[in-house]
Parts: C-alpha cells; structure tokens; sequence
C-alpha cells in the first residue's frame, strides 16, 4: 500500500503499530522520529491508517504535507497519477526518500501498483 508520496505504508512503524494496536512499537518509532525530524513525538501521535485512506493520520500526513494535500486535492490515489509527475516537491522528497521514487516509478509503469506494492 502506497502513500501519496510512494512511501510504502506497509513497512512504516506507525502503520504497523496502529495495526496491530502495538504501544510498545508507537513509542520506538516516536523515539526514532523524535531524533530523525529533530521534533518531540509522543507515542500517543503514532496512528495512521495510511495517508491515502480514512481514519487516522500522523498529525504531519494530515496537516502540514504539501505532497499529500496536492494528491488528494486532484484526487489522485498517489502522485504517480498526477499529470505533473514528477513535481519540484516530489523531486525535493525523493533525494531524502529514494525508494518512494522507485515505488512510483513502478506505480507508473504497470499503470495501477499504487495499492499492490
């Protein structure tokens, strides 16, 4: 399952511990991400359902990413759709994120990967 951007949902901590309703796991990655985005997080912020579908989201997906909001607002289920592919934000994510580059690339080419991958 794909995020707007090409992350790939299924392999995202916060997707996983809301899953699986894991408090263990929501405070690791909250840990993690307290240190990698240089931002407090408390392990109470760590649910998503993926940003691409209802329900809950990291407060960042749901408010504040330019990448999600573009995507949803020309409702595209990711931005491998989008006539503009690839955009200057898009370009701007994938130097700190190469894999969502190459999970939409795959998107593109079999014309319909955004919910398979």
């Amino acid at each position: 399952m794909l995020g707007c951007c090409g992350n790939n949902c299924s392999k995202c901590g916060a997707y996983l511990a809301t899953q699986n309703d894991d408090d263990t796991l929501r405070k690791k990655v909250a840990e993690e991400w307290s240190v990698q985005y240089d931002t407090p997080f408390a392990p109470e912020q760590i649910n998503c359902v993926g940003c691409t579908k209802d329900g809950a989201h990291i407060e960042f997906a749901e408010s504040i990413c330019g990448i999600r909001k573009c995507c949803m607002g020309k409702n595209n289920p990711t931005c491998a759709e989008c006539e503009s592919y690839s955009c200057e934000d898009l370009q701007s994510f994938f130097e700190a994120v190469p894999e969502a580059k190459a999970n939409l690339e795959a998107a593109r080419g079999s014309g319909n990967g955004f919910q398979d991958m």
